[in-house]
């Protein structure tokens, strides 16, 4: 794989290419909604029709999870959730922005040792092929979700924990560790497969892959399309487990 340019700061390392991908991803999904919801009628026409149709899919989503007025609650959580793992998953498909180096580069992370594996320099590809990414956002969302949980009841949010049988909290304690860890990979793996199997097409012979390159990116944003749909219905799965009335 090409390496990404890091820096240092305060003793941690921070991933140029992934906080570009992040905010390009964070500015085109305020554009979008702000360009879709212009000159809102009482009688959708244009881009508001696109704008309409995508709350009203993630609403159904909310719906399948929460009733009435708590799954409103949750309704723009979803949408910006969907959006932005959306416009994420597609950023890679539709734009890498790869080029050489021919020596170290030690103000970003770009040694000698690091050389020897690639000679590329990866400066935008999609947030979501890198695991950090992934990992934040689930695990962000299933501390959302516990804390949701614990400060609507507390009593109840505990006793789970030990229902149907009080020997079966070790099994609770690891399902709750593995909903984010799986989460995470999910989303993870498939973007990053797809963006690595993009690269050795790319490298191949022309006239030999580029029939399954245009297939396989045809493919990806169909999967892209697919993960952001499933990482935002996960998510609302998990907080309506700990906020629902007969979780």
């Amino acid at each position: 794989m090409e390496l990404t340019p890091k820096i240092k700061f305060l003793g941690l390392t921070f991933d140029v290419t992934v906080m570009i991908g992040t905010v390009v991803t964070a500015i085109l999904v305020l554009l979008f909604v702000l360009l879709l919801s212009r000159g809102r009628s009482m009688k959708p026409r244009g881009a508001q029709n696109l704008m309409e149709y995508v709350i009203e899919f993630i609403r159904g989503i909310t719906n399948m999870m929460l009733e009435g007025k708590k799954a409103e609650k949750y309704l723009s959580f979803a949408i910006t959730t969907f959006l932005f793992i959306l416009i994420a998953n597609l950023l890679g498909v539709i734009v890498m922005v790869n080029t050489g180096v021919h020596g170290p580069i030690p103000s970003l992370g770009i040694t000698a040792k690091a050389l020897k594996s690639s000679h590329e320099i990866s400066w935008f590809k999609s947030p979501t092929s890198d695991i950090n990414v992934t990992v934040a956002m689930a695990f962000a969302i299933a501390l959302y979700a516990h804390f949701s949980g614990l400060f609507k009841s507390p009593k109840r949010y505990f006793a789970h924990y030990f229902q149907p049988y009080a020997w079966m909290f070790p099994l609770h304690v690891i399902d709750e560790c593995a909903k984010p860890t799986t989460h995470a990979a999910r989303l993870w793996a498939n973007i990053f497969a797809g963006e690595v199997l993009i690269l050795i097409l790319r490298d191949g012979v022309p006239y030999l892959t580029a029939v399954p390159m245009f297939l396989w990116i045809g493919f990806s944003v169909f999967v892209g399309c697919i993960q952001a749909y499933i990482f935002t219905v996960l998510a609302m799965v998990y907080i309506s487990q700990k906020v629902a009335d007969d979780h």
